[in-house]
């Protein structure tokens, strides 16, 4: 790692004013040297938009580029998919070099090919810019899409995962057990990376379906650790059996989650499992993040009911929260949907890319109350603008339904151990309305259906909607149902409407 790079990575405490002018001056070199001279979708663009890639100068500037998305990858894979995921990485050419880097970058290159040869130029771009490692996005609500790193993004791995640890408290003094799923996905490789750059003991078991939750469970109980990260069904349900045998766990007190949402009324309830096991002082943190950025910002440890909101880097990235309907840029603190750029990357890299994630709170530039860091707080308050649903309820008009509002709710209520939502059509027709079917394991001794009646009238109240049935299962079935030892993620919310 190049000491320009090191020095950058001890930024977080700087003055915003000072992050800020240091931001533009590295948006406007990345866009300027390397993302119009060298990735194929965005100089076709900015020609097409007639944008000049010089005049990018600050972050108000990029309201000048139109938004990204998922489809700008689908519409690339359509007209050529070979090289549609190829088209977003940065891919330097002797032709590209001469036609499109400014002057001074060019001559740099021009000198080093005299004085050492072609055969250096060539090594020196095949280490930044050739693709060596992949993640890719889950596919879970459309078809996965791999994202490209080169070894300047590996290290940029490195840099992000130091940071998550120095953020959340993990230092070389203490250990971790990583039970996210073994697979080409971000949680996991940033996880891994994060130990090695910190030099922190992280066992990695590759999660539920890789050794099981009871060898998870040992592999704790022989570790000892003071950090347990994965996701949130899968870390409950792990500690939900390591209760059910009475284990101690008394050195385990911090818990790291990530790839789901993580309310205050789920972190107490992980908190509750810890303390009945003997341990103390327990901070939950969640953390945010997406194969499309290649990095995940953290929150800093707080009480339980607290969210500091995650961290991010203004030297590698800049967000935006938009209105989702109109693509106008909020102000500090509105909600709206978060658009990501990257600004420090090699291999796949997005500009003003809109994550679909919708922030309630969205953005705070403010030092953080709880740790001093002086870098932009997203609001942890995020959800999936996919999961609101067109349902038809009724045979006169659909209803706009927030599944994230019900999975948020169902996860606060103490009485619900687990749960999972099923859309259906009534009777299997798929001319026919939509109904919502809630399954539930209960925690401890309920009314059912006084609790039944109970949540249908909470669920109606937020939501303007209430389901259709509530079935009480037992903790073996609804194991079964959301595929919590064997998905990547728990399905908790199951659309089985048939197509029409």
């Amino acid at each position: 790692m190049s000491k320009y790079r090191e020095r950058l990575n001890n930024i977080l405490f700087r003055p915003w004013k000072e992050l800020k002018s240091l931001q533009n001056r590295i948006l406007h070199r990345f866009i300027t040297r390397h993302l119009y001279p060298f990735s194929p979708h965005y100089r076709k663009l900015f020609d097409e938009n007639k944008i000049d890639p010089r005049r990018i100068k600050t972050v108000d500037d990029l309201r000048a580029i139109p938004f990204s998305s998922k489809d700008s990858f689908f519409d690339a894979q359509s007209e050529d998919l070979a090289k549609g995921t190829l088209a977003f990485c940065l891919q330097p050419s002797e032709e590209a070099l001469k036609k499109y880097l400014p002057k001074t970058e060019l001559i740099k290159f021009l000198c080093l090919n005299t004085l050492r040869g072609k055969d250096c130029v060539r090594n020196r771009l095949e280490k930044e810019y050739k693709p060596i490692f992949l993640t890719a996005t889950a596919g879970t609500t459309n078809k996965p899409i791999s994202f490209l790193y080169t070894n300047y993004d590996i290290d940029n791995l490195y840099i992000y995962g130091k940071r998550i640890l120095e953020i959340i408290g993990i230092n070389k003094e203490r250990a971790a057990v990583n039970v996210f799923p073994y697979a080409p996905h971000l949680a996991f490789w940033q996880t891994v990376f994060s130990g090695i750059a910190a030099n922190v003991f992280i066992l990695s078991t590759g999660g539920g379906k890789t050794l099981g939750t009871e060898g998870n469970i040992r592999s704790i109980l022989k570790v000892k650790p003071e950090f347990l990260i994965g996701v949130p069904s899968y870390v409950y349900h792990l500690l939900k059996m390591a209760r059910a045998e009475n284990l101690d766990m008394n050195f385990l007190n911090r818990v790291v989650l990530g790839a789901g949402r993580v309310p205050a009324g789920f972190k107490s309830k992980i908190c509750d499992l810890l303390n009945e096991m003997g341990a103390s002082d327990v901070r939950i943190m969640g953390t945010y993040g997406f194969t499309e950025a290649r990095c995940a910002w953290s929150e800093c440890p707080t009480a339980i009911d607290i969210s500091s909101g995650y961290h991010t880097y203004p030297d590698k990235e800049v967000f935006e929260v938009i209105d989702p309907d109109t693509g106008e840029v909020k102000g500090e603190g509105e909600d709206g949907e978060l658009v990501y750029t990257c600004i420090d990357g090699r291999g796949s890299c997005v500009i003003r890319y809109r994550t679909g994630d919708f922030v309630k709170g969205g953005i705070t530039y403010s030092p953080c109350p709880h740790c001093g860091r002086t870098v932009p707080r997203i609001s942890s308050d995020i959800s999936r603008t996919s999961n609101i649903k067109n349902l038809q309820l009724s045979k006169i008009k659909g209803t706009l339904v927030n599944i994230n509002d019900l999975e948020c709710l169902l996860d606060n209520k103490k009485e619900i151990d687990e749960w999972q939502i099923e859309i259906v059509k009534k009777d299997n027709d798929p001319y026919e309305v939509d109904e919502l079917i809630l399954y539930i394991c209960p925690f401890g001794d309920v009314n059912r259906e006084e609790f039944a009646h109970r949540l249908n009238d909470n669920v109606l109240s937020a939501t303007e909607v209430t389901f259709n049935k509530i079935i009480f299962v037992s903790a073996d079935e609804i194991r079964k149902r959301i595929e919590i030892e064997s998905a990547v993620k728990a399905k908790k919310i199951v659309d089985k409407r048939p197509a029409a």
